[in-house]
């Protein structure tokens, strides 16, 4: 027989509750499913999902400027650097340089 080991961790009440729920549907109860888990672990050498890390702001900002697919507008800048945007031209784009 197989020596076996005990695991304790802590995680959210709701996340622990509506798993529980899911798996007792599947006919599967919490030690039997993490088991399978920690089993394809080591089946795949790696985690059996691609974890990705949180977009930050200036990732979303660009996702969702993407997903408008927005007009390309060239700028032109003074001595300073600063932008030039002719309102009339480009009302999308000088209301997003002045709204966000």
């Amino acid at each position: 027989m197989t020596a076996k080991a005990n695991i304790n961790v802590q995680i959210d009440a709701e996340v622990k509750t509506l798993a529980t729920q899911l798996l007792g549907r599947m006919g599967l109860d919490q030690a039997t499913a993490i088991d399978m888990f920690f089993r394809q672990i080591i089946a795949e050498k790696r985690l059996p999902f691609q974890p990705a890390a949180a977009l930050t702001l200036d990732d979303q900002i660009v996702a969702a400027a993407l997903k408008r697919n927005p007009q390309r507008v060239e700028l032109t800048t003074d001595a300073d650097g600063n932008v030039f945007i002719d309102k009339l031209l480009h009302p999308d784009v000088y209301d997003w340089a002045e709204n966000g």
